[in-house]
C-alpha cells in the first residue's frame, strides 16, 4: 500500500514532503504534549520545595493538566477561525513556532508560574497545528482512497512522539544520575532531568521550518481565496439547523476522549506510579533511613545541622525515588506503545470498514476495561496492569485518530477549521481535560476509605474512564454522515 498515491497537481516529490511534514508536526505534537506527564512529578517537586508524593504535587498535576489544557482550548478556538480565514500553512508555520519555543522558556523556570505559563502556550501551539495540519492534507489529497491512507497513517506518526519523550526522558534521567553536575555547555537552573528534555522542544521546530517553502497551500482553499468565493467563518453557523447536530456530537465525542485520556491515562504515570505494589520492597528497605533522616532533620537546630540533615533525607529518599520514576517511564511506555498499536489498526481499519462502526470496535471494549484495569489490575501483577494500560492506551488514541480523520468529512471548506476546531478545543481540551481536575480534586478525595493518593487517583481513573466510554459509544450512534465529496453541501 503506498502511503503517497498519485495526486492530481501534485508532483511525486512534493507529494511525499507533505507526508513528511505532516508524519514529523504530528509526531511532535505528541511529544510536547505528553512530555509533562514524564517530567511533571519532578518539576513541580522542585517547584513547590515538596517531595514527588506530597499532596502539593497530586494537586498541582491536576490543575495544570487542565489550566494548560483550558488555554489550548480557547486559543485553539481561535485558531480554527484563523485556519480558515490566513489559510492552513500559514497557521501551521505560526503554530510549530510557538510550540518549539515553549518548552525551551519553560526549561529555564525557577517559579511554579513560569511552567504553568509556558506549558499553556505549547499547549496552544499543538492545539492549534493538529487542526491547521489535518485540514491541509484531507483538502490536498481529495480523493477519497488517498486521503484515508495519508491522514491514517501520518497521524499513526503522533503514537511515536509518545515513545519518543518518554525515552528520551529516561536517557536523560540516567545521564544527570551519573553526571550529577549536569552539561556544562548547556546552562539551566538546576541540573535536573525535567529541564533538559524541555530543552529538546526545540528540536521539530528546525526540521519542519526547513520543509515548509517545500510544500504548497491547500489548493482548496487558496482556489476559493483567490477567486472571492471563500465564505467568511461564523461561529454561529456550526449551530445552524445543518450543521447543530454535527457540532454537538463530535464536539461531544472529542470531550469523552480526551476525559479518558487526561482523568486516567496522563495520570497513571504522573500520580499512580508511586502506588504500585511493585514497589513495596523498595519502600521496605528505604523505610527505616528515611525515617530517621526525617527525625534527624526535626531535630536539627541549627542552619548547618539542617542542611547536612536535609542530604541525608535526600539520600535516604533517592532509591525510592529512582525506582518510581523508572515505573513512570515504563507505564509510559506502554501506554504509547498502545497508542501506536491503536494509530495503526485504525489506519488499516479505515480502509476496510465503515465510519460509524469503527468507532464502536474501539469504544465497547473500554467500557469494561478501564474499571477492571484500575480497580483490580492496578493492585496485582506489575506485568498484568501494564498490559492493560497498553489496551486502554490503543484504544483511546485510536479514538483520536477517527475524530480527526472524521471532522474534515462532515464541515464545508469556508468552516473546516472552526468546525474541528470548535469540537477538538471545546468539547476535547476544554471540557474533556477537566477530568483530571475531576479525578485528583472531586473524586479522588471522595475515596476516605482507600490507602494513599494513588490508590485514590485510580478508583477515580476507573469511574470517569468506564462511564465516558460509556457515554462515547451512545454517541457514536448519532454521529451524521459526511458531506459530499466536495465537502460544501449535506447528501441529500
Amino acid at each position: 500500500m503506498s502511503l503517497a498515491p498519485p495526486t492530481p497537481g501534485l508532483r511525486p516529490v512534493t507529494r511525499w514532503l507533505v507526508l513528511l511534514v505532516a508524519a514529523i508536526g504530528f509526531l511532535f505534537d505528541t511529544y510536547e504534549l505528553l512530555m509533562f506527564p514524564v517530567i511533571g512529578a519532578q518539576a513541580l517537586s522542585e517547584l513547590l520545595k515538596v517531595p514527588p508524593t506530597d499532596d502539593l504535587v497530586r494537586l498541582w498535576a491536576g490543575r495544570m493538566l487542565w489550566i494548560a489544557a483550558l488555554a489550548g482550548g480557547l486559543f485553539g478556538l481561535l485558531g480554527g477561525f484563523l485556519i480558515d480565514r490566513l489559510g492552513r500553512k500559514t497557521v501551521m508555520i505560526g503554530s510549530i513556532l510557538v510550540y518549539s519555543l515553549s518548552p525551551v522558556a519553560a526549561a529555564y523556570s525557577t517559579e511554579l508560574w513560569h511552567l504553568v505559563l509556558f506549558r499553556c502556550t505549547t499547549f496552544i501551539g499543538v492545539c492549534v497545528e493538529l487542526i491547521a495540519a489535518v485540514t491541509w492534507l484531507a483538502e490536498l489529497f481529495q480523493d477519497k482512497r488517498q486521503r484515508e491512507i495519508a491522514i491514517g497513517w501520518t497521524l499513526a506518526c503522533a503514537s511515536l512522539g509518545g515513545i519518543l519523550v518518554t525515552e528520551v526522558f529516561n536517557e536523560i534521567v540516567g545521564y544527570v544520575r551519573e553526571h550529577p553536575e549536569g552539561i556544562s555547555w548547556l546552562p539551566v537552573p538546576t541540573a535536573a532531568a525535567w529541564r533538559y528534555t524541555l530543552l529538546t522542544g526545540l528540536v521539530p521546530g528546525g526540521l519542519i521550518l526547513l520543509l515548509m517553502p517545500f510544500v504548497p497551500e491547500s489548493r482548496v482553499w487558496k482556489a476559493k481565496k483567490e477567486a472571492g468565493t471563500l465564505k467568511r467563518p461564523r461561529l454561529g453557523e456550526l449551530f445552524s439547523p445543518e450543521l447543530r447536530r454535527t457540532t454537538i456530537v463530535t464536539t461531544l465525542l472529542s470531550a469523552c476522549g480526551y476525559a479518558a485520556a487526561f482523568g486516567a491515562l496522563q495520570l497513571t504515570p504522573l500520580q499512580m506510579a508511586p502506588g504500585l505494589p511493585a514497589l513495596n520492597e523498595v519502600k521496605k528497605e528505604v523505610g527505616p533511613q528515611v525515617k530517621a533522616a526525617e527525625k534527624k532533620l526535626e531535630a536539627a537546630a541549627t542552619p548547618d545541622d539542617k542542611k547536612a540533615a536535609g542530604k541525608e533525607l535526600a539520600a535516604a529518599r533517592k532509591p525510592l525515588s529512582d525506582a518510581i520514576e523508572a515505573k513512570r517511564g515504563n507505564l509510559q511506555r506502554w501506554q504509547e506503545l498502545g497508542g501506536l498499536t491503536g494509530r495503526i489498526l485504525f489506519a488499516i481499519m479505515l480502509l476496510y470498514v465503515a465510519s460509524r462502526v469503527l468507532i464502536r470496535i474501539f469504544l465497547l471494549p473500554g467500557v469494561v476495561l478501564f474499571p477492571v484495569a484500575y480497580l483490580v489490575l492496578y493492585q496485582g501483577d506489575y506485568t498484568v496492569f501494564a498490559i492493560a494500560i497498553f489496551f486502554c492506551g490503543l484504544l483511546t488514541v485510536a479514538q483520536f485518530s477517527y475524530v480527526s480523520e472524521y471532522l474534515p468529512k462532515v464541515f464545508p471548506v469556508h468552516l473546516r477549521g472552526t468546525g474541528s476546531g470548535f469540537a477538538t478545543n471545546v468539547g476535547g481540551r476544554m471540557l474533556g481535560t477537566m477530568a483530571a481536575t475531576l479525578n485528583t480534586e472531586i473524586l479522588a478525595p471522595m475515596f476516605t476509605g482507600v490507602d494513599g493518593n494513588p490508590q485514590k487517583v485510580a478508583h477515580a481513573a476507573a469511574i470517569i474512564g468506564g462511564a465516558v466510554y460509556a457515554v462515547a459509544l451512545v454517541l457514536s450512534f448519532l454521529l451524521p454522515p459526511a458531506l459530499a465529496e466536495e465537502h460544501d453541501a449535506p447528501k441529500a
